[in-house]
């Protein structure tokens, strides 16, 4: 994964107004923190920060005047749950060669056999990874999988250098059969049966 670099401005400034001054000039409030610093409050700029986020465990070389360059990863992203743009980034300092333990994506390619439903029990995986070749996600097939295939996390093929940091036997596919439309009425027929909801029973046409 490519390093993005950041140009970062240190912050002695905190509190809620403070934030609110630093949103309104379009830049974003982060802390850095790890490998037992203390941590190092700054701010980032709002696009920059933005587009470099919009990849899952982005991999930021923040650069700091006067400091020298970190590499850290995105721990937690805060964003404004109407406009969505980003409110506040907890960043996790990284070295070169160490492992860290991240999140990656499960994509699904494919298709099972027809009348079947692909049921992804965890749409993310945690595994273990060098920092600076963390993957972009794992890629599973379920082509021609029939009714009853299950795919578990010991059965994905990660790239070399990343291991599993979950328990080999964690479902991550069921395939199982589609439900038929007399099923599905049966179902609903229950649920509405067990709220006390009556169907109304349809009417016959006079001839």
């Amino acid at each position: 994964m490519a390093e993005v670099k950041i140009q970062a401005e240190s912050r002695t400034e905190f509190g809620k107004g403070a934030a609110r001054r630093i949103r309104r000039d379009h830049k974003v409030p982060a802390v850095l923190y790890g490998h037992g610093t203390d941590p190092v409050h700054i701010t980032l700029p709002g696009h920059d920060t933005m587009l470099a986020l919009k990849t899952a465990n982005a991999l930021l070389l923040i650069e700091v005047e006067g400091s020298e360059s970190l590499l850290a990863l995105p721990k937690q992203v805060q964003r404004d749950p109407i406009k969505n743009t980003i409110e506040h980034v907890d960043l996790v300092i990284v070295k070169r060669g160490e492992k860290v333990q991240v999140e990656i994506q499960v994509h699904i390619e494919g298709d099972a056999v027809s009348e079947t439903l692909v049921v992804v029990e965890n749409q993310t995986i945690l595994v273990e990874a060098e920092a600076t070749h963390i993957p972009d996600g794992v890629t599973v097939s379920v082509e021609g999988l029939d009714a009853g295939a299950q795919i578990h996390a010991s059965d994905l093929k990660l790239p070399a250098g990343t291991t599993l940091a979950i328990e080999p036997d964690t479902l991550i596919v069921n395939v199982t059969a589609a439900q038929t439309a007399a099923q599905a009425d049966a179902e609903m027929a229950e649920a509405e049966a067990e709220a006390g909801i009556e169907r109304d029973e349809p009417v016959a046409a006079e001839a």
